[in-house]
C-alpha cells in the first residue's frame, strides 16, 4: 500500500509524513506541497527539508493561479494585514466567518489535486493534518469533521473507491498534535509555521501563537527561533 501526503512544512503536516513512514515505509511514501500564492517560500523549503529528512519522493505543485482572485490576506498580492493575534481574539470581530487568513476552499482543492496524482502513483491514502483548533469557531471550516467527511465521501466515491483520506488528527487539537510527533521524534527543527517570511517565525501571528503553546502545553520549548 502507498499513500500520498500533503506537506505544507508545518507541525501537523509534519507529522502526518511521520505517521505514514512509520506505517508504510518511506518508500510507499509520497509528499506533495502546493504553492497557492503565499507571501512567502519558507513553507516549501520546510517541506522539501522534511521530505529529504525522511527519505521520501516529493512533488511539488503550483495552483496560484486558482487564488488570484482572492483578497486572502496570506496570499502575495495582497495589500491587508496579517492580524496579530489569537484566532480566538479574531473570531470575535468576524460575525461568523472565517478568519482573513483563510484561503479560499483551500484545503478542497488540495484535496482534489492530490486524488488525481495520488491515483495517477498507485496510493490508496491520502494524509492531510486538519485539526480541531484550525475548525474551532469557523476559523477554517475547511478543517471540520464534516468537510473531511464530505470529501472522503466525495474522493472515495469518484476515485472508483480507490481512494480515502486520512485525517489523524480531525479531533485533537495542536498539542495533541505535537504530543503524538515528539513521540514519534518529528523534526520539528526543520518545520516553519509563521505566516512571515522572515529569517525567525514572528512569534505574533495567529498561527505562531498556536504553535508556541501547543509545545508548551507539552511541557516544552519549540524548537524554531522566534523573533518575539
Amino acid at each position: 500500500m502507498k499513500a500520498l501526503v500533503l506537506i505544507s512544512g508545518g507541525v501537523d503536516s509534519t507529522t502526518c509524513l511521520a505517521m505514514a513512514v512509520k506505517e508504510y515505509g518511506s518508500e510507499n511514501v509520497i509528499g506533495l506541497s502546493i504553492f497557492y500564492g503565499q507571501r512567502h517560500k519558507k513553507e516549501i523549503e520546510a517541506a522539501n527539508a522534511v521530505c529529504d529528512y525522511y527519505k521520501v519522493e516529493h512533488i511539488t505543485l503550483d495552483l496560484s493561479t486558482m487564488f488570484q482572485f482572492s483578497d486572502c490576506t496570506l496570499l502575495e498580492h495582497s495589500d491587508g494585514e496579517i492580524p496579530e493575534e489569537a484566532y480566538s481574539e479574531q473570531l470575535k470581530k468576524t460575525d461568523g466567518k472565517p478568519v482573513s487568513t483563510y484561503v479560499p476552499f483551500r484545503n478542497g482543492l488540495f484535496l482534489s489535486s492530490a486524488s488525481a496524482i495520488a491515483l495517477s502513483k498507485g496510493c490508496s491514502k491520502i494524509y492531510y493534518g486538519a485539526h480541531s483548533d484550525d475548525a474551532a469557531g469557523n476559523a477554517y471550516p475547511d478543517c471540520s469533521k464534516a468537510f473531511n467527511e464530505a470529501m472522503n465521501t466525495a474522493i472515495y466515491e469518484g476515485s472508483g473507491k480507490q481512494l480515502e483520506i486520512e485525517a489523524p488528527f480531525i479531533g485533537l487539537n495542536k498539542a495533541g498534535v505535537v504530543a503524538k510527533g515528539l513521540s514519534l521524534g518529528v523534526p520539528y527543527q526543520l518545520t516553519w509555521s509563521c505566516y512571515e517570511g522572515h529569517d525567525k517565525a514572528c512569534g505574533r501571528c495567529g498561527t505562531c501563537i498556536d504553535r508556541k503553546k501547543a509545545f508548551e502545553d507539552n511541557g516544552t520549548t519549540d524548537p524554531i527561533p522566534y523573533e518575539v
